[in-house]
């Protein structure tokens, strides 16, 4: 076997990725593709999104095929703004991997210099550590909560910007005094609704949602993928009912809510059982 080759007796990736960059360039070059030549890096902006949540999907699928497809849809996003960064003069794909490849090396001492960490923990402090060194030439004074986009989804982006914080010390020591600030803003929220809501409204279900980020990530739960996964438990039960009442040709109003409510306690059930609902 070629030695260049991995266990699967795939080839290296550097022919591929020149081609991937290759076909890139042509399709903005003169002649290319009329819809790629007229893209900015703004208007590129949903796609990056739209293919990073696309490679979430396929993985809790489990499709590893849909997988690889994703996966080259991100790509594709990456090459295409560093194609148009190369176009103004900025930068290159090469600079890109290049800036990665020495980050990465920078910040695992432990794996290719003379540093060491047994943990992940060990691993996570050194790696703040040694980002805030880096950031020390910066103009700007380095924050704890630097690296977190504004772009993420709020959930994610209050996860993470908990984590940070928690890694310079400013956490809660258990879970005890979190659950405690979790009843306090629950209150604080039900006396907004008692009051019929008003302006307060928004910034108390504000505080209790972030207090809930931080219980889940005391427990180790990833609030977004949480909500994920409810999500598609609410929609599996609900296409249930759906299915049920047309099949029944019950149409679905509020008269009908008892029925509905019906299916959607058998449509549980049946998850419950192992059964597709």
């Amino acid at each position: 076997m070629d030695e260049r080759r991995d266990a699967r007796g795939a080839a290296p990736p550097g022919a591929a990725f020149t081609r991937l960059v290759e076909v890139m360039a042509r399709l903005r070059g003169e002649g290319g593709c009329p819809w790629d030549r007229e893209q900015t890096r703004e208007s590129l902006k949903p796609y990056v999104v739209e293919e990073a949540y696309e490679v979430l999907e396929a993985i809790d699928e489990g499709d590893a095929a849909k997988l690889r497809e994703e996966l080259g849809d991100l790509l594709l996003q990456v090459v295409f703004q560093a194609q148009v960064a190369r176009e103004v003069g900025e930068f290159t794909i090469t600079e890109v991997i290049q800036a990665i490849v020495e980050k990465l090396v920078r910040r695992h001492p432990h794996v290719f210099g003379d540093a060491s960490a047994s943990t992940a923990q060990e691993v996570l402090h050194r790696w703040e550590a040694i980002k805030r060194a880096e950031r020390q030439n910066e103009r700007r004074r380095p924050s704890a909560l630097d690296g977190v986009p504004r772009e993420l989804p709020a959930l994610l982006r209050a996860h993470r910007l908990q984590e940070k914080a928690s890694r310079v010390g400013f956490d809660w020591d258990d879970t005890t005094g979190l659950l405690r600030k979790l009843e306090e803003e629950l209150a604080e929220f039900r006396a907004v609704c008692r009051n019929g809501g008003g302006p307060r409204a928004a910034a108390e279900l504000g505080d209790l949602l972030f207090t809930l980020v931080n219980v889940s990530r005391f427990l180790n739960v990833n609030p977004e993928e949480a909500l994920r996964e409810t999500i598609a438990r609410f929609t599996r039960r609900f296409h249930h009912v759906e299915d049920q009442m047309h099949q029944a040709g019950i149409p679905m109003t509020r008269e009908t809510r008892s029925e509905m409510d019906r299916l959607w306690e058998e449509a549980k059930a049946r998850e419950g059982a192992g059964k597709e609902p």
